[in-house]
């Protein structure tokens, strides 16, 4: 010890001796003090890196609401494309716009011959709805007898048949063929 803390009497002598004094302070300053630093820095980092943490969560959140909206904004406009191409639609829609059901088609065969017969389209087949379903029957007030046998009825064809011509002699295709070939002269 040294003589200065010999010199300090009661509690100020016992505190003087947990104290040091001289030479090893100096050197242990350096080291206490880069200690503390190190200390406050990583807890510097740590908030920050909490900080970011919870800035991205947020933010997902955020994205994921989105999302969530987005989603369900398509599924909404999907079931409205859906609605608008249904038949009954597109044949509401083409009656509007003075659209009348083509007549009978007819198919051009590679070597330039016509299969079928051609006809115009014409208002009086715009008047008819081959894709309307029948008025429903209501449902009678007095229980039904027994239904007699009667021979099961048959839906009118939607379109009138075509003339029967000469040039109709050759079956017509099932369906439409692919681009006809017409000969370049």
């Amino acid at each position: 010890m040294t003589r200065p803390a010999k010199q300090l009497k009661g509690r100020a002598a016992r505190l003087s001796r947990l104290m040091p004094s001289g030479p090893n302070q100096a050197a242990r300053t350096p080291f206490v003090l880069l200690v503390v630093l190190l200390l406050g820095g990583g807890l510097i980092t740590l908030l920050l890196l909490n900080s970011s943490l919870n800035e991205g969560s947020f933010k997902l959140s955020e994205l994921k609401k989105r999302t969530t909206e987005l989603t369900d904004e398509e599924q909404a406009l999907q079931q409205d494309v859906d609605d608008r191409s249904a038949p009954g639609a597109l044949e509401r829609r083409a009656r509007e716009l003075g659209m009348v059901p083509g007549g009978s088609p007819a198919f051009l065969g590679p070597d330039g011959t016509v299969r079928g017969v051609p006809s115009q389209a014409s208002a009086a087949l715009g008047r008819r709805t081959p894709l309307s379903l029948p008025a429903p029957v209501p449902p009678p007030a007095v229980a039904p007898s027994p239904p007699a046998a009667a021979p099961p009825a048959v839906p009118a064809p939607p379109f009138p048949a075509p003339p029967a011509s000469p040039s109709a002699a050759a079956p017509a295709p099932a369906g439409p063929p692919g681009p006809a070939s017409v000969p370049v002269p």
